[in-house]
């Protein structure tokens, strides 16, 4: 018990490039003091003394902002940062490893008894606001964005950001480079908030997709008229207006000169 509990101390200099020697991070950190009161509660919560687990689990609650019920299991070298405001379920199972951020939920979607909250597999992290809800599991080295709502089950490697949680990184299924950048942002302390730097917007994603369809509708347009043209076939060959990235562009410019037109004939 002793050894998990430097563990869960040590494993804050990794995580946290403020923590400065080992007394400032055991005397002010409330993540910390929360791990080290659940580490206790979940001792007696194991051997029958539940009222007292959930009396001590009260004034951690009450200390340091962040509920953890006696019953939850929870592996080595976890790491609450910052703390405030969460919550983690009688059932929950946290592996090794693992990181949470202020204002994160692993609670539950059901009123029944028995398993109703997340598993957390090692290494996973869950960013500021998050919240993992129901009997769902998280892959190891599973990555929950920022005000994340996730309810279904995240393959192991993977980066769920938006609201329903949408997987947007398949780190198996990246390139090399992608999986090089992932490690160099991890160093650098790319968890700060659970999402990488380089995790695509869902919507700027869809955008680049349409765009994308343009220009190739746009190319297989231009052959064809190079084909109608070589058997002289008659068509229009108006020049189609630029897309402007701001500003007015052709479209908009024509339709505010035939307004204009419109005032001007109303008016006589």
């Amino acid at each position: 018990m002793f050894t998990r509990i430097k563990e869960d101390i040590r494993c804050v200099f990794d995580r946290d490039p403020a923590a400065r020697n080992f007394f400032e991070v055991l005397t002010t950190y409330p993540g910390v003091h929360a791990v080290l009161f659940h580490r206790l509660t979940h001792f007696l919560w194991r051997r029958g003394f539940r009222w007292i687990a959930r009396f001590l689990s009260a004034i951690s609650r009450w200390l340091t902002g962040i509920e953890i019920h006696p019953g939850a299991t929870i592996g080595r070298r976890f790491f609450i940062d910052h703390g405030m405001g969460v919550v983690i379920g009688e059932t929950a199972e946290i592996g090794d490893d693992c990181t949470l951020y202020h204002g994160v939920t692993l609670g539950g979607t059901s009123w029944e008894k028995g398993k109703r909250h997340p598993t957390l597999g090692n290494d996973v992290v869950v960013g500021a606001g998050a919240k993992v809800l129901g009997p769902i599991t998280l892959g190891n080295g599973a990555r929950i964005g920022s005000n994340a709502v996730v309810v279904k089950d995240v393959p192991a490697d993977s980066t769920v950001v938006g609201v329903p949680g949408r997987t947007v990184i398949k780190e198996k299924e990246a390139s090399e480079k992608m999986q090089k950048r992932h490690a160099q942002a991890k160093k650098m302390g790319f968890d700060a908030y659970g999402v990488t730097r380089d995790a695509p917007d869902p919507v700027a994603h869809a955008i680049n997709c349409i765009l994308d369809h343009s220009h190739a509708v746009d190319t297989r347009i231009e052959i064809m008229c190079k084909a109608m043209q070589s058997i002289n076939a008659d068509f229009d060959e108006k020049k189609l207006p630029e897309l402007e990235p701001c500003g007015i562009s052709a479209i908009d410019e024509a339709v505010v000169e035939d307004a204009h037109e419109g005032d001007k004939s109303s008016e006589q």
